[in-house]
């Protein structure tokens, strides 16, 4: 994962079907839905909240000039400052809040005429709007955590400030479960596990393709991740095939039966090196989990030990895919793999994300 916010947003309504994650094949006799493992509620995105509020055109046209302002002041300094968001990108994400806040979507255009009174319904107070906006840019918050959701590959999910936010990088991931199952049935009918979920996203990717011949457990250590996957999960309709599960890395996984083996081994670990974290975006190092991001000194503590447990628990046959920050973690972990593992893997290989950095380490189990 590059630790960017800076994206391409999509802002289409999020779909009836869209689904959440994590379950597992040794679930015959549980209960078949996700399980949210604390007392945590998730938040409802702005865009699924009901219309209770109401406001005249030309009031929030007098806050969209505000915020059309602020944001102008803005200029590039996050950029030049720490690689952050500039005003044109700021004014992409403000018409993406009116789109969200507003229940008819067709009255934008009429934000351009002057003293309209016609009232509108909105999903926020419009005093809340201003609050908002100056969270976005005055403190930094990530947008999707003031929309509370994120658009990601075909779907759009939940999320909120202690989750940490799916990249468009690791969307490959499932792409490379996808090829992996496409051509062999017992391994798309096996149990998979998603390792620190966060909002859910692999899980349910991989839920998707898996059908509901397959199982996915999705597992994070941070509660509040783990109530949002699940709610993540029963959103995109794969309660009985995901199911969420709180603890650490495979801790959760003890009561797995020994000669069920797993399929397949999916995460997007911490790995950025300790030292590095005040130099990202003032978006990831303020607001999003350290416990999503930290890999330690050098960023590998996490990456080798899920190596070095995944071949314990991996069937003969079965594939591992494990996202890195690039390509001298990628080259390290190609190394350890194939000589202090040795006999363990094969096929072990780096795949390159969409701007052509090495990204992940993929391979199968002897």
């Amino acid at each position: 994962m590059k630790l960017s916010l800076i994206r391409t947003y999509s802002c289409n309504i999020f779909p009836i079907f869209h689904k959440p994650k994590t379950q597992s094949l040794s679930l015959c006799a549980r209960s078949r839905r996700p399980i949210c493992p604390s007392s945590l509620k998730p938040k409802t995105p702005l865009f699924l909240r009901p219309s209770n509020y109401s406001a005249s055109l030309s009031d929030l046209k007098k806050w969209h000039d505000w915020a059309k302002t602020l944001s102008s002041s803005i200029g590039s300094s996050f950029v030049d400052s720490d690689n952050g968001p500039d005003s044109s990108l700021l004014f992409r994400e403000l018409n993406w809040l009116i789109e969200d806040s507003l229940e008819d979507r067709s009255l934008i255009p009429q934000l351009g005429i002057q003293d309209n009174s016609t009232n509108v319904r909105l999903r926020v107070d419009i005093d809340d709007l201003y609050s908002l906006w100056k969270q976005r840019i005055e403190e930094r918050k990530p947008f999707q955590y003031i929309v509370g959701c994120e658009h990601w590959r075909d779907l759009v999910l939940s999320v909120e400030e202690g989750v940490f936010i799916p990249r468009p990088e690791t969307e490959l991931l499932i792409d490379s479960v996808s090829d992996v199952v496409s051509n062999n049935e017992e391994l798309r009918q096996g149990l998979w596990v998603d390792l620190g979920t966060g909002s859910g996203a692999i899980a349910i990717g991989i839920g998707r393709i898996l059908g509901s011949r397959g199982r996915v457990i999705a597992i994070d250590l941070n509660p509040l991740a783990a109530s949002v996957a699940a709610f993540n999960v029963q959103r995109h309709g794969l309660q009985d095939v995901i199911e969420v599960r709180q603890g650490s890395w495979f801790e959760p996984l003890k009561d797995i039966e020994i000669e069920e083996k797993l399929s397949g081994v999916i995460s997007n670990p911490p790995y950025i090196p300790s030292d590095d974290i005040p130099g990202l975006q003032a978006e990831v190092r303020t607001h999003e989990p350290r416990l999503a991001l930290d890999g330690g000194l050098d960023g590998m503590d996490d990456l080798l030990y899920l190596c070095n447990r995944t071949a314990s628990l991996l069937k003969p046959g079965g594939f591992f895919a494990f996202e890195t920050n690039g390509e001298k973690q990628c080259k390290f972990l190609v190394d350890y793999l194939e000589n202090v593992a040795a006999g363990s893997f094969c096929n072990v290989k780096i795949v390159s994300d969409f701007a052509g950095i090495p990204r992940f380490v993929t391979g199968f189990h002897q």
